[in-house]
């Protein structure tokens, strides 16, 4: 009989634990947006707001690319037109709950900069082909995702086609059941082995 008491405080402290592990400082993240928001408030233009559904996907971007070592043609330095390509981004976007229509008109730009070293994290945004991306009047929201060696800025704008909202899909839909289905299943399956 207290065996029950302690496979069940044994089953909190794994959960406690798998949860706290997920949850990261965003020091890095934070800078960053301060010092983009100071960078375009110089250039007199209005400040990025946060927004969930960009940073969720900059996030699954940074961690696709925290795998690739930093080089002299890795990020901000990337020539246009030679960015790597994920073939499963319609993943990543679906996981955010996206959907290619309301995130054309964004912008990804990945940055490995080693140690994550803000000074060199914020240059690598503004001394760099992305400036002028931070200048444009036409985006609005931000998000801001990093991994390792890399961090991930989304843009986003206002109109539909940027504006990063839900996808209401009902493919998405489909997506979301398994993943209840298969949290059931776990939940279940744990149950039992107790």
């Amino acid at each position: 009989m207290a065996s029950i008491p302690r496979y069940f405080f044994i089953s909190l402290l794994v959960l406690h634990s798998l949860l706290f592990s997920f949850v990261k400082c965003d020091d890095e993240e934070d800078n960053l947006l301060k010092g983009i928001n100071s960078y375009r408030a110089s250039l007199n233009l209005k400040t990025l707001r946060e927004n969930d559904k960009a940073k969720c996907l900059a996030d699954e971007m940074a961690d696709q690319f925290k795998d690739q070592p930093c080089t002299n043609t890795t990020g901000a330095n990337t020539v246009p037109g030679t960015e790597p390509q994920f073939s499963n981004y319609p993943k990543l976007l679906s996981k955010c709950k996206l959907n290619v229509t309301t995130t054309r008109d964004g912008m990804i730009m990945p940055a490995c900069v080693p140690n994550l070293v803000p000074d060199l994290v914020l240059s690598n945004f503004t001394k760099s082909q992305y400036s002028n991306y931070l200048n444009d009047t036409k985006f609005s929201g931000v998000g801001i995702g990093s991994d390792d060696n890399w961090i991930v800025v989304v843009l986003t704008t206002s109109n539909p086609e940027g504006s990063f909202t839900p996808d209401n899909s009902s493919a998405n839909l489909v997506f979301q059941l398994g993943l209840i289905s298969h949290a059931v299943f776990l939940l279940v399956a744990f149950l039992i082995l107790l």
